[in-house]
């Protein structure tokens, strides 16, 4: 398989056109790395398909597309945060980080009254995102925006995020610093990374950085870290 090829875990389907992905023998979809979900304007066509996914015992259905993550399904990881993760209950103002098509976002929302901004690098992401949130009935409280798109005074209660580790670590590290920098004194930040890609090196990273972690669960290769403030607030 040449390199310019990418796995992507799901068998040939008629949903999405041949061009975008091609067959080893086995019926392994391969799609062309030169479009990554982290591409801030994807170059792949735009083909939409619906998801299910069941979160904190409600049903939902997501639409996705080409070009965003975990397009074919609710991923592995988001799926252990939010089963080892209770759902908050409170008001505030939340930041799902590296949103997707925004299963996170329109989940803490409809589960809480708090005010959620779902930020991603990916325009078409985005757009899922506002789509997704007006479905689930809380199209007033998500607001979907690209990441330098939230205003400088905003500051979280909770950040919840499956982060981009593919961008790479100092890339990973400099998006994190951004956004905890701005998480309330007595905020909190959830987080799941899967084992192999490093997620206890980040747990004790985020601790040397300022900001008390700790592993709050473990499941199919993955960590759910719980990350706090322990900084004065931001100017």
């Amino acid at each position: 398989m040449a390199s310019h090829w990418r796995r992507c875990g799901t068998q040939r389907t008629t949903s999405w056109p041949r061009g975008l992905w091609r067959l080893d023998r086995s019926g392994e979809r391969y799609t062309s790395v030169a479009d990554h979900y982290f591409s801030a304007e994807p170059g792949s066509a735009d083909v939409r398909r619906t998801v299910e996914a069941r979160i904190w015992g409600r049903d939902y259905t997501f639409t996705t597309a080409t070009g965003v993550f975990s397009r074919d399904r609710l991923d592995i990881g988001t799926a252990v945060l939010l089963r080892e993760v209770e759902p908050p209950k409170e008001s505030g103002t939340f930041l799902d980080l590296g949103t997707g098509y925004g299963p996170i976002a329109c989940a803490l929302a409809v589960e809480s009254s708090a005010v959620v901004w779902a930020v991603d690098v990916n325009t078409r992401a985005v757009e899922l995102t506002a789509e997704n949130a007006r479905r689930a009935g809380v199209g007033d409280r998500v607001h979907a925006v690209l990441v330098d798109d939230v205003p400088d005074d905003v500051r979280f209660d909770q950040i919840w995020s499956n982060p981009a580790i593919h961008i790479g670590k100092p890339e990973l590290h400099k998006m994190l610093l951004r956004w905890l920098a701005r998480l309330a004194p007595d905020g909190v930040a959830w987080f799941v990374v899967g084992k192999n890609l490093g997620g206890d090196s980040l747990q004790r990273w985020m601790t040397e950085q300022g900001y008390p972690c700790e592993r709050v669960g473990s499941a199919k290769g993955f960590r759910v870290l719980r990350a706090t403030n322990a900084g004065p607030a931001p100017s």
